[in-house]
């Protein structure tokens, strides 16, 4: 029987080590990557092209949200699960629309990982008890609302998210370019197609954007 291989992100080593043992323990089931941040999970999956990821949605170098969508962009058939300690119903639409196939609050994993791990091998969608809950009382809360800002996060591509992120955090052109492992001009281009997209005019209104929007935390932190 084909084992299910199962890549392990979080930058807790008491999450990963705990998760991996409940995940371990399933006949066929083997986690074959850990990664205690996001830019680690990418290359470990792109590396070993696991069956399933479970991925935190908040890591040090890219969060949980660009490692799905960069994971699902090269790796289609990977499974990405998101893990969040916020009951946010923003934050589970955002993991969503990123392409997870499911969102597990932490305060639910040892009820909910292995089920979750099961449904995403099997191509189906999960969502706790608890996160089908907050999604309903988003939904009727705001059903008529969609903040354009959502609009425009999905209309940028990854590596624009990365250039604001890095830019927004306090990095010159220089800087982000070398980070990133192209030039500064290119940089440069990037940061001025992101501006006209976003109907941005100045690099204030541009940091304003990526901590409004999650891309950045507030100071960099």
């Amino acid at each position: 029987m084909k084992k299910l291989r199962i890549l392990i992100a979080d930058d807790h080593e008491l999450v990963r080590c705990g998760a991996r043992e409940v995940l371990n323990r399933r006949p066929g089931w083997r986690v074959v990557a850990e990664a205690a941040n996001g830019r680690e999970a990418v290359v470990r999956a792109l590396e070993l092209k696991p069956d399933v990821a479970v991925v935190d949605i908040t890591m040090p170098e890219l969060d949980g949200i660009e490692v799905t969508r960069l994971i699902r962009l090269q790796l289609p058939a990977t499974k990405v699960l998101v893990l969040t300690m916020h009951e946010s119903e923003r934050m589970v639409q955002r993991a969503l629309d990123a392409g997870a196939y499911g969102c597990i609050l932490k305060s639910d994993l040892t009820e909910s990982l292995v089920k979750a791990v099961k449904a995403a091998s099997e191509e189906k969608r999960f969502l706790t008890p608890k996160v089908s809950e907050i999604m309903l009382e988003g939904f009727l809360k705001n059903k008529d609302e969609h903040p354009p800002e959502d609009r425009e996060v999905a209309r940028t591509t990854p590596r624009e998210r990365e250039v604001i992120r890095l830019l927004a955090e306090g990095k010159t052109n220089k800087e982000t370019a070398a980070a990133l492992g192209i030039t500064a001009r290119t940089v440069e281009t990037h940061r001025s197609k992101i501006m006209l997209k976003l109907g941005l005019h100045s690099l204030v209104e541009l940091i304003h954007y990526a901590i409004r929007n999650g891309i950045a935390t507030d100071g960099g932190t």
